[in-house]
């Protein structure tokens, strides 16, 4: 029995030892969990999680932020995304800035579902369905529940070993480094566009469910602070999938912002300004001059405020 126990002690310690030193680089969401709750938050799917770098807005904004944003199978708007929000965002939050990323997939789900009270798919697929705890470092709740490999891997691939291709930053935000030779991209494009045109455009549909989940988001926030809806483009070819897809999406975003009275910035119409990794995602040198410019834009809104309170 004391061999047995002895062991067991070992197994936990090694097991403890081993998790102390995840990072960035143990997964593409294992940050979001083992930091501090945040009072400014980025939402939305995996073009929110590369585009918006919270470090830009910090410094045209003076205010730290996290983006919380993960992937359009994991942190689609729902239920379980909202109730996810409420453990990670400081609960004494008051004037916080909140920037909700949107695009039509991050709000559709399969034809298949029609059930209106089963749970959406994320309930089962993303860590923001099994997760307590969203500030612990380590987390050892995140690497029992979602962690699947050896947790050697841990050891051997972490930071100090050399960063990944894909790293999450400590303030949530996504750094893709991949090839971004023409060709490379091309083959990269042409591959999420055919998977966008032929699979998912034909298999899903935008979601009453997801949409009135995004509104209660709304609402929750802004209890807490000021609200902006941001819809990230994608390349032009992209878009023109997307549009093809939701033509009235546009149109039912400023129908929410009006109805919620914040502000929708529509980024669209630039899609061509940008550089992407495979047409869905932003390279990380057009994500500074995106990010740069819905700083801006926040900005002159709440310029135009304060003119409008003061009359001068």
């Amino acid at each position: 029995m004391f061999k047995i126990s002895f062991y067991l002690l070992g197994c936990i310690v090694l097991f403890a030892v081993l998790g102390s030193f995840a990072d960035g680089n143990t997964d593409d969401n294992y940050m979001h969990f083992a930091v501090e709750k945040p009072h400014n938050i980025i939402l939305g799917d995996s073009r929110g999680s590369q585009a918006v770098q919270p470090r830009i807005l910090q410094g045209k904004l003076q205010q730290k932020f996290d983006n919380f944003a993960l992937n359009v199978v994991q942190s689609p708007y729902g239920p379980v995304y909202l109730e996810a929000l409420k453990r990670k965002l400081n609960p004494d939050t008051k004037n916080g800035i909140f920037i909700l990323t949107v695009d039509p997939w991050n709000l559709s789900v399969s034809k298949t579902y029609t059930d209106v009270s089963k749970d959406l798919p994320e309930r089962k697929n993303s860590p923001l369905g099994n997760m307590c705890s969203y500030d612990r470092s380590p987390n050892y709740e995140y690497l029992l529940k979602n962690y699947s490999r050896s947790w050697f891997k841990i050891f051997t691939e972490r930071e100090k070993a050399g960063r990944s291709n894909t790293y999450l930053h400590k303030d949530g935000w996504m750094e893709v480094n991949v090839n971004m030779e023409k060709d490379s991209v091309e083959k990269r494009e042409l591959s999420k566009l055919e998977f966008y045109r032929d699979d998912i455009a034909k298999t899903q549909n935008i979601s009453s469910k997801r949409l009135t989940a995004f509104e209660d988001i709304i609402k929750f926030l802004k209890s807490k602070g000021t609200v902006y809806i941001v819809r990230i483009p994608g390349s032009e070819r992209t878009m023109l999938i997307e549009n093809s897809y939701a033509p009235d999406f546009n149109e039912r975003m400023k129908s929410i912002s009006r109805r919620h009275s914040v502000q929708y910035f529509d980024f669209s119409p630039k899609a061509k300004d940008y550089i992407y990794t495979d047409g869905n995602h932003m390279y990380k040198e057009s994500g500074k001059v995106f990010t740069a410019q819905i700083a801006d834009s926040i900005l002159v809104y709440t310029k135009k405020i304060k003119i409008n309170i003061h009359g001068n």
